[in-house]
């Protein structure tokens, strides 16, 4: 009987509605162009004359840069208004887009998916801070739920309409889809959204800041070089071993300086240390995965792009899907069990695409990436809610820009690993089929993966919570 006041409190109001439309709107634009350049990859190889299995770069110059820019997203809505940063972001992404669309070098559009980071870096987060701090809270979960749709949506169409642009059209397209979006955005972003800012904003740790971008750029950087195989092994350990000296002195600084951007006192949280450190494992196998798939098909597989973009879609439909059970898994059976189980699943299913050219049908094969599908995204689900569940109010915001950095971070590595061991594969197999390279590759992505469940077995020994304390 008092359920209805409440679902009605939760609607967004009318007067908001174009605000929450334009927050869907950055939320799509940065879903979108996350997968839709996976199946372009070989086309830009081929029209930029480079190797189709060193792309790789274009992918992580874009998640890196997101990843980098996380941490200071936040605190730039609050000091210049989350109008004045919306806007800039818009322009900077829509401009970055048309660069990427009309670059004659492989380095120019390199250049182009770093500016297109710079601005994917502030879609999200500032689209989801416009509604924290816009909104009346009753109506934030709503307009959660609303804006989640587009995130979605951009990764179940967008593999499939890169492909069919590249097939009909050109790779420049994939890119050129974003400019009438982005003016779209900016109309609105001009005439509706207001400039909410603070006012007593505390100081920003630019050396903290500085010391994390110079940790998560060297060892990604340090994974390219080995992959390109353009780098001696002593600048590749160099270069490694700068990324990780830089990251324990943001640890010193951290616990010296109150006001370092991801305070220690976090990883006191045994559940958030454990989801953090076993999100970083899995996902440099598993969240490379939709970079790596569609160079199989079209390099070792012969499907064309379109055919490459049409067979990630049930890949994502089970991601979908399963998020409908995946609460009601974890409070039956709990974070260590699922956890435990499931990313074991995960690792046999990469492991499993090596024996994709096995499959008698593309029937087979769509149900086969329809169950990794489900897997890998009951995996995602777990690890982030582990993650997050028993941070408090002052915890969450900061907590949660962790997280995704880690998750952004680890994603670029992933791709650069996947690099790596298809350069190395390349090499050691160079009288063998292309596909011999990606079979090996996936094993070992895959092996890696189940190692990882090792690290929620400390889960084991903590009282068992459930979603309904999230």
């Amino acid at each position: 009987m008092n359920a209805a006041p409440n679902v009605h409190e939760e609607r967004v109001s009318p007067e908001y509605r174009v605000i929450l439309w334009l927050a869907a709107l950055g939320f799509f634009m940065q879903a979108l162009d996350a997968t839709i350049v996976n199946t372009a990859l070989p086309a830009i190889a081929y029209s930029l004359h480079v190797d189709p299995m060193q792309t790789h770069d274009v992918v992580i110059a874009y998640v890196l840069t997101v990843a980098a820019l996380i941490p200071v997203s936040g605190w730039l809505a609050d000091r210049f208004g989350i109008k004045t940063v919306y806007l800039l972001a818009i322009v900077i992404f829509t401009l970055a887009s048309l660069g990427c669309a009309l670059a004659q070098t492989y380095n120019q559009l390199i250049v182009g998916r770093v500016f297109q980071g710079i601005g994917g870096a502030f879609l999200l987060p500032v689209a989801r801070l416009a509604l924290l701090r816009i909104l009346p809270r009753n109506q934030f979960l709503a307009a959660m739920g609303f804006i989640g749709i587009p995130g979605l949506i951009g990764p179940m169409i967008g593999p499939t309409l890169g492909g069919f642009m590249v097939e009909y059209a050109s790779w420049h397209w994939i890119f050129l889809i974003n400019v009438p979006i982005g003016i779209l955005g900016l109309i609105f972003t001009c005439t509706h959204m207001p400039n909410a800012r603070l006012e007593h904003l505390p100081p920003f740790d630019y050396l903290g800041f500085i010391l994390l971008v110079i940790c998560m750029v060297a060892l990604t950087l340090g994974l390219e070089g080995f992959s390109q195989g353009t780098w001696s092994i002593w600048q590749v350990f160099g270069v490694l071993s700068l990324g990780i000296v830089t990251g324990v002195i943001y640890v010193w600084h951290a616990i010296r300086d109150s006001r370092a951007i991801f305070r220690p006192e976090l990883f006191r949280n045994v559940r958030f240390k454990v989801g953090i450190i076993g999100n970083a494992v899995t996902r440099l196998g598993s969240a490379s995965m939709p970079f790596i798939l569609p160079l199989t098909l079209q390099l070792a597989l012969g499907f064309s792009p379109f055919q490459a973009g049409l067979m990630m879609i049930p890949l994502v439909f089970g991601s979908i899907v399963i998020k409908r059970f995946a609460t009601q898994a974890i409070s039956r059976y709990g974070y260590y069990r699922i956890l435990s189980i499931n990313t074991v699943l995960v690792g046999v299913g990469i492991m499993s695409f090596a024996a994709l050219h096995l499959h008698p049908n593309v029937y087979t094969q769509s149900i086969h990436f329809f169950l990794f599908g489900c897997v890998n995204s009951m995996q995602f689900t777990a690890m982030n809610t582990v993650t997050l569940k028993d941070l408090n109010t002052a915890q969450a915001a900061n907590g949660n820009s962790l997280l995704s950095m880690v998750m952004n971070s680890c994603m670029s590595m992933g791709v650069a690993l996947v690099g790596v061991l298809l350069h190395y594969f390349e090499k050691i197999g160079i009288h063998h089929a292309p596909l011999w390279s990606f079979q090996w590759t996936y094993l070992v992505l895959g092996l890696m993966t189940v190692l990882a469940s090792l690290v929620f077995r400390r889960l084991k020994y903590l009282k068992p919570t459930y979603p309904g304390q999230l």
